[in-house]
């Protein structure tokens, strides 16, 4: 769009070509889109000729921000000597090879092999074909449900999509999938009980699994996939010893942990991977996003040694494993994947997150006191501001009003881009950022902050005055 609202070329364009995900498509059709054209460090400009700090990353992803150089360098010298090949038959490539042994040199716990896939919601797809694949290896053809939690996101094909634990992911698309189960979310906030301490929150979302396993079955149970910290279900932190005690019941019962690495790895928490920061201890790990810092897509499942085995068991029964895609660890994008990781550890960018997050957090949370903010979370540089109407009563806004999509289009009005997840306000920034620009974020956040208090205002006021009459 233009400067002064009227839809451009470009934008008219786009209405007549493009769907786009998440967007209420009815109501593209008349706003259009913000058509972005240039990056640097963690601003990006759009054709309205206005520079917008990126809060989010993206979509959680951009690390290093937009305008690292070596990435396009090393994507460059890639396409120059080998651009395109591919994986299957026996087939390799030396930088697929080496991005592979740099994944596993790094993985939170011991890990044997990689497959590469293209997207968070391939990684997440393709476990749940390894888990029935593993299971039928072990004459176990009954154990085949996989747990996921309400409120989780863990992608948007068909299985992935299923696991994924919101509502809008499901309705209308025929989903969930059999075989998927959801259990409960492990929000404090929200869900614990009056006096409830977060480490009896913890038991009590433990023993509701461990009950929700005795009843379906253990020996029908395979697996549990969960992020570390649950990203679009509102950035959800787990209560204290949640992970503790959730892997005690899943290694009872001889139930897999899958953890979905795909926003929290490689740095965000201000560890290499979440599954440190909250002692899981998975055997899958499956990371995207932040692996390329975005650049380009690409991402990985890791699997331990006892299901790689079983792997390849059932394949030499078989004759072939029959899973993979086109671009699996394509050259290209294995290049400049390996460069991210280079980055990473040359400039340090776990200590760079440890040194500015605090600034971050310390900031977001003097808005605990907003008459309109009922939580603020997070963690290293993830976090989120939770809008209430009554502070008191936890009461959220009517949806009708649109509290956090008002929001977040106040914050693109001052320069600013954030993702409203439902109420809950999204701030995921590149791991580059400076303190100073951590200020202007929060600066630019608070002003979009007053005035969705001075919009709900207005509208108690006018229902106000219209049942008075």
């Amino acid at each position: 769009m233009t400067q002064n609202g009227a839809l451009n070329v470009a934008a008219s364009s786009d209405i007549a070509t493009t769907i786009h995900p998440y967007t209420n498509l009815k109501l593209h059709e008349s706003e259009g889109p913000l058509v972005i054209t240039e990056g640097d460090g963690v601003f990006v400009r759009g054709e309205d000729g206005r520079t917008y700090l990126e809060g989010l990353s993206g979509l959680w992803c951009v690390s290093l921000g937009f305008s690292e150089r070596r990435l396009a360098e090393a994507a460059y010298r890639q396409m120059l000597r080998l651009p395109s090949y591919h994986t299957f038959n026996h087939k390799a490539t030396d930088v697929g090879i080496e991005l592979a042994e740099k994944l596993l040199s790094i993985a939170p716990v011991p890990m044997s092999k990689v497959l590469f896939v293209n997207s968070g919601s391939e990684a997440n797809d393709t476990v749940v074909k390894l888990v029935w694949y593993y299971n039928n290896a072990l004459g176990r053809p009954r154990k085949k449900k996989i747990i996921s939690r309400t409120k989780a996101y863990h992608g948007v094909t068909v299985a992935s999509a299923s696991l994924t634990g919101l509502a809008n992911n499901h309705r209308d698309f025929d989903l969930p999938i059999d075989r998927i189960l959801h259990v409960d979310c492990p929000h404090f906030y929200r869900f614990g009980l009056a006096g409830e301490s977060e480490e009896a929150f913890a038991s009590r979302m433990a023993d509701n699994l461990e009950q929700r396993i005795l009843s379906e079955g253990p020996e029908t149970v395979a697996a549990m996939i969960a992020e570390p910290i649950m990203g679009a279900g509102g950035v959800l932190l787990p209560p204290a010893t949640y992970w503790e005690k959730i892997q005690k019941v899943l290694r009872k019962y001889d139930i897999l942990l899958i953890a979905d690495e795909v926003i929290c790895a490689f740095g965000r928490t201000g560890e290499m991977w979440g599954s440190l920061t909250f002692g899981m201890k998975p055997d899958m790990i499956t990371c995207a996003k932040a692996l390329s810092s975005g650049y380009l897509p690409i991402g990985a499942v890791m699997i331990s040694g006892m299901i790689y085995d079983a792997l390849v068991k059932q394949s030499e029964k078989i004759g072939v494993f029959s899973h993979g895609f086109t671009y699996s660890g394509h050259p290209v994008t294995s290049a400049v994947a390996l460069e991210t990781l280079r980055i990473y550890e040359q400039d340090d960018i776990l200590a760079q997150v440890r040194r500015v997050a605090p600034r971050m957090q310390a900031g977001l949370r003097r808005f605990a006191d907003h008459p309109i903010v009922g939580e603020v979370r997070g963690i290293g540089l993830v976090g989120a501001v939770e809008l209430v109407e009554d502070k008191a009563t936890k009461a959220p806004f009517d949806p009708a009003v649109g509290a956090g999509a008002f929001l977040a289009k106040r914050a693109l009005h001052h320069g600013l881009i954030l993702r409203a997840l439902g109420e809950s306000i999204a701030f995921c920034p590149p791991l580059i950022i400076s303190e100073a620009e951590i200020d202007l974020m929060l600066e630019r956040f608070a002003l979009a902050l007053d005035d969705t208090l001075a919009m709900v205002r207005k509208r108690a006021d006018e229902s106000e005055a219209a049942l008075a009459k």
